[in-house]
């Protein structure tokens, strides 16, 4: 039924649940997955642009995390008996949600697999859900782990 899963990550509790589901069904189906980690300056720009310098450390520790979230995934499609095809990729200088959805498009992906950090009241009404943002604007299904 699948074909190409995106899998958001951010190496959160949520998204490494959420990962799991994906693998499953990417080996369930025989499908590729893809780990995409979206790199957001937009937080940083906030309250630091005035230190060039700082930000570079902050994208910095960003490519880190990156590679931390992916190799949890990595693990994951390497596990015995999983024999799951991965492709890790990152976008930059983008939100969350613009990001997601246009790997959707540019990745052909038929089922995107995101995890949900479980917000509720004021802070979901701030904070805003990226999961909730990306099952509104996406044009393939959405599953959302809890």
């Amino acid at each position: 039924m699948f074909k190409n899963i995106l899998l958001a990550t951010d190496g959160s509790e949520a998204s490494t649940h959420a990962a799991e589901l994906a693998v499953n069904l990417a080996r369930t189906h025989g499908a590729k997955l893809t780990a995409l980690y979206v790199m957001d300056p937009y937080p940083y720009l906030s309250i630091g642009e005035t230190n060039p310098l700082g930000f570079q450390a902050y994208m910095a520790a960003a490519q880190q995390h990156a590679a931390q979230a992916h190799a949890k995934v990595a693990a994951l499609c390497g596990a015995p008996d999983v024999g799951v095809k991965l492709e890790a990729r990152m976008a930059e200088n983008v939100s969350a949600v613009s990001g997601i959805v246009q790997t959707i498009k540019d990745e052909g992906a038929d089922l995107v697999v995101i995890g949900s950090h479980g917000r509720t009241g004021i802070a979901r009404l701030v904070l805003g859900s990226v999961a909730s943002k990306v099952a509104a604007e996406s044009p393939v299904p959405v599953l959302i782990a809890r």
